[in-house]
C-alpha cells in the first residue's frame, strides 16, 4: 500500500468513525439499562443468598470491567483492551446465568458488543461461539448437565448463535461499505481539489497569453511606430527638414498617446480604446487614417451594410486588423492597403490586403499571427492568409455575428464598447 492509499483509508476511517464518541454513549447506557434490569430481574426471581451474591458480583465485574477497558476501547479501538474486558464479560456472564437462567438477559447486550469491539469477522464469529459455549454450559450446570435439558438448551444457543452470527456479518457489511463510500467520498474531494488546481493554472495560462496578445496588439505596435518615426525623425533632423521633424514628432505624440490610453484601459477593462467611443468602422477609419500618416501608405477603408455587433466580434476584428497593419509595416514593402469589412449570412468579415512582395516560400507564423488565429477561433471565426490575387498578401478573418469568446482566450471585450449602428462608407486616405 502506498502512502497516498494510506492516507486515503485513514480519512475514510476518520470519515466512518466521525461521530463515534456520541454513538458510544448509548452503547454506554444500553449496557446500564441491562445490567441493571439483569440485577433487578435476579432478585424479583426469588433468587437469595450465595447464588445471588455470586451473580450480582459477575455483574459488578462486568461493570468494572467495562469502565476499565470496555468503554476506552470502544472510543480507542484498542484490541488489547477490548479482549480483556470481553474475557470479564463472556465469564461474568456464564457465571450469573448459572445462578439464575433469566441472567441470560445479558446475552442482548453481549453478542453487540463482540461485535463492536473486535475488528474483524473471523475474531466476532469465535467471539459469538465461546460465549455461546460458555452460556450453554452454565445452563446446563444448573440442570446437573441433564442429557435432556443439554438437547434443550443446545438448538436454542444454535439458533441464538446464527441470529447473532447473522446480526454481526450485516453490520460489518454495513461498516465496510460505509468505509468503502467514505473512501470513494474522499477520493472524489481529492480529484475535485485537483480539478480546481488545474482549471486555476490552465485560467492563469490563458489570462498570461491573452494579456500577451493584448499588449503585443497594442503597445508593442504602437511602440514600434513610436521607434520609426523617431528614426524618421532623426532621418529628417540630419538634412535639416524642420517640417519633416514636427511632423514626426507630432505622429510619436499622437501615438505615444494612444499607447498610455491603451495601457490604461489593458488596466481598467480590457476594451480598446478605440471602440469605447466609436463603432467598428470608425474605429477601422481612425486606425487607417493613423496608419496612413504614420507610413505614408495608401489607404482605403471600406465598410458595407455593417450593422450592429457584440463587443466580442468588435474586438476580434479591430485586433486583427491591428496585427495585419503591423505586418504590412514590417514585410509587405507595399504602397497601399484596403480594408473591407462586410456582413453576409451571419457573419461579419474583414479582410485586408496589400500590394507588397507577398508571402515567400519560407513565411512562418510569428507570435502576432499565431496570436490573431488563436483569438480569431475562440470568437468561433476563422483566419485565413495567403497571396492575393493581383499580388501582395491578403488576410482574411470571418466571425459569426453573435460570436462569443470561448472562456477567457480571446480576452474580456467587456461592456465599454457600444453596439454600433450600421454604417456603410469608403474611406480614402493618401498617405
Amino acid at each position: 500500500m502506498t502512502a497516498e492509499e494510506a492516507t486515503t483509508d485513514e480519512h475514510a476511517i476518520s470519515r466512518v468513525y466521525a461521530g463515534w464518541d456520541e454513538q458510544v454513549r448509548w452503547w454506554d447506557a444500553a449496557f446500564g439499562v441491562i445490567v441493571g434490569l439483569t440485577a433487578v430481574a435476579l432478585a424479583l426471581e426469588g433468587m437469595r443468598g450465595s447464588q445471588l451474591a455470586i451473580a450480582y458480583a459477575a455483574l459488578g465485574a462486568m461493570v468494572v470491567a467495562y469502565v476499565l477497558w470496555g468503554a476506552k476501547a470502544a472510543r480507542s479501538r484498542d484490541q488489547r483492551r477490548a479482549l480483556a474486558y470481553l474475557v470479564v464479560l463472556v465469564v461474568g456472564t456464564g457465571v450469573a446465568v448459572a445462578q439464575g437462567n433469566v441472567a441470560q438477559f445479558l446475552l442482548f447486550i453481549a453478542f453487540g458488543q463482540v461485535w463492536m469491539l473486535l475488528e474483524s469477522i473471523r475474531q466476532g464469529v469465535i467471539g459469538c461461539v465461546v460465549l455461546g459455549v460458555v452460556v450453554s454450559v452454565a445452563v446446563a450446570s444448573g440442570y446437573d448437565f441433564a442429557p435432556e435439558v443439554m438437547r434443550e438448551v443446545a438448538p436454542q444457543m444454535a439458533a441464538t448463535l446464527v441470529f447473532a452470527i447473522g446480526l454481526g456479518l450485516w453490520f460489518h457489511l454495513a461498516m465496510r461499505r460505509a468505509a468503502e463510500h467514505a473512501r470513494l467520498l474522499v477520493e472524489l474531494q481529492a480529484a475535485q481539489a485537483q480539478l480546481a488546481t488545474t482549471n486555476h493554472e490552465a485560467g492563469v495560462l490563458a489570462e498570461r497569453e491573452r494579456l500577451a496578445r493584448e499588449i503585443h496588439d497594442t503597445l508593442a505596435q504602437g511602440f514600434t511606430s513610436v521607434v520609426m518615426q523617431s528614426q524618421a525623425a532623426t532621418a529628417a533632423l540630419d538634412v535639416g527638414d524642420d517640417a519633416a521633424v514636427r511632423e514626426r514628432l507630432h505622429v510619436v505624440e499622437e501615438t505615444a498617446r494612444d499607447n498610455l490610453a491603451e495601457a490604461r484601459a489593458l488596466v481598467a477593462a480590457f476594451a480598446p480604446v478605440a471602440l469605447q467611443d466609436a463603432s467598428l468602422p470608425q474605429a477601422l477609419g481612425r486606425l487607417g487614417s493613423r496608419f496612413a500618416e504614420e507610413t505614408g501608405l495608401a489607404m482605403t477603408v471600406e465598410t458595407d451594410q455593417v450593422g450592429a455587433l457584440s463587443p466580442t466580434v468588435e474586438v476580434v476584428l479591430l485586433r486583427a486588423a491591428q496585427e495585419a497593419f503591423a505586418n504590412v509595416r514590417r514585410h509587405a514593402q507595399a504602397r497601399s492597403v484596403v480594408v473591407r469589412l462586410g456582413q453576409a449570412e451571419g457573419e461579419v468579415a474583414l479582410t485586408v490586403s496589400d500590394d507588397g512582395r507577398g508571402l515567400g516560400a519560407d513565411a512562418s507564423y510569428g507570435f502576432g499571427l499565431a496570436g490573431m488565429r488563436d483569438r480569431v477561433r475562440s470568437a468561433g471565426g476563422t483566419l485565413v492568409v495567403g497571396p492575393g490575387a493581383d499580388g501582395g498578401t491578403t488576410l482574411c478573418a470571418r466571425v459569426p455575428v453573435d460570436g462569443q469568446v470561448d472562456g477567457q482566450a480571446g480576452g474580456q471585450a467587456g461592456g465599454q464598447a457600444g453596439a454600433p449602428a450600421a454604417h456603410d462608407g469608403t474611406q480614402e486616405v493618401a498617405g
